[in-house]
């Protein structure tokens, strides 16, 4: 299994952006390329290379969705795995978010204690489940 080292996050909110890097660069050692927009992460990704995105869903011009769809045209990060955050977490939500091809949802507020441990256990269910 390919141990998990760099994510691009998408936030809108810098408050949020804070305490994600605390909790993802600081805590759990994880190389993040932090954008405030889905504008900032499509020029960000190319070079970046992320091998997660990490994607808030409600952001105001190019939500997560539509950030998806474009980071999804982009030959680097078409096949990226991607985790949407989000404070709507509804069945018909998530059934939304998986339908796009999100492997995952994270709700928010999310405890920035765990953060990095569970998204690494989001991976490495991801890993195992493309071997098969």
């Amino acid at each position: 299994m390919t141990p998990l080292s760099r994510i691009l996050y998408v936030e809108d909110q810098a408050d949020i952006r804070i305490v994600a890097r605390m909790a993802l660069v600081k805590r759990g050692g994880l190389d993040v390329c932090m954008c405030a927009s889905g504008a900032e992460a499509l020029a960000a990704a190319p070079q970046f290379a992320p091998q997660l995105l990490l994607l808030d869903v409600m952001m105001p011009g190019m939500d997560g969705p539509a950030t998806l769809a474009a980071l999804r045209a982009l030959p680097g990060t078409a096949v990226t795995p991607a985790v949407f955050l989000t404070g709507k977490v509804d069945g018909s939500q998530q059934a939304a978010c998986l339908a796009l091809g999100a492997i995952a949802i994270i709700a928010k507020p999310f405890n920035a204690m765990t953060l990095a441990d569970y998204v690494r256990a989001i991976w490495a269910r991801h890993e195992a489940g493309s071997r098969t």
